[in-house]
C-alpha cells in the first residue's frame, strides 16, 4: 500500500512540474508573437557634480623632514660576539613499571568455522 501511494504522489509532482513548464513555454511563445511594440525613449544622462576640493591635505612643502642618517642608532656589527645560549636542565627519563608476572594474559577466542558454499562448475564442452 505504501509504495503505491508514494509512487502516485511522485506522479502527481511530475505532472505538476510538466504542466507548469507547458504554461511557461506557452506564455513565452505568445510574448514572442506580439506585434512590434513602440520603442522606449532613452533617458537623458545625469550630470555628475564636481567633487569639492579638500584644502586640508598636506602638500610636499608642509611635510616634516626625514631623519638624517647621523641621527639613527648604530646597529651591532658582525665583529661583536653574540651571547651564549643558557644551558637547559636535563629532563628525567620516564619509565613504566614492570608488568606483574603472576597475572596470566587472557586467551584470545578462535574464529568460528565458516561453512563454504560449493561451487558448481560448468559441464565440459564436447
Amino acid at each position: 500500500m505504501a509504495p503505491s501511494s508514494n509512487c502516485s504522489i511522485l506522479f502527481v509532482i511530475i505532472a505538476l512540474f510538466s504542466l507548469s513548464s507547458i504554461t511557461t513555454s506557452h506564455a513565452a511563445r505568445s510574448l514572442l508573437q506580439l506585434p512590434n511594440l513602440p520603442t522606449i525613449p532613452s533617458l537623458p544622462q545625469p550630470t555628475m557634480p564636481q567633487l569639492p576640493t579638500i584644502p586640508n591635505l598636506p602638500t610636499a612643502t608642509t611635510l616634516p623632514p626625514l631623519p638624517s642618517i647621523t641621527s639613527l642608532p648604530t646597529l651591532p656589527t658582525a665583529n661583536t660576539p653574540l651571547p651564549s645560549l643558557p644551558t637547559l636542565p636535563s629532563v628525567p627519563k620516564m619509565t613504566l613499571p614492570p608488568m606483574p608476572s603472576n597475572i596470566p594474559l587472557p586467551n584470545m577466542p578462535s574464529l568460528p568455522n565458516i561453512p563454504t558454499i560449493p561451487t558448481l562448475s560448468p559441464p565440459p564442452s564436447k
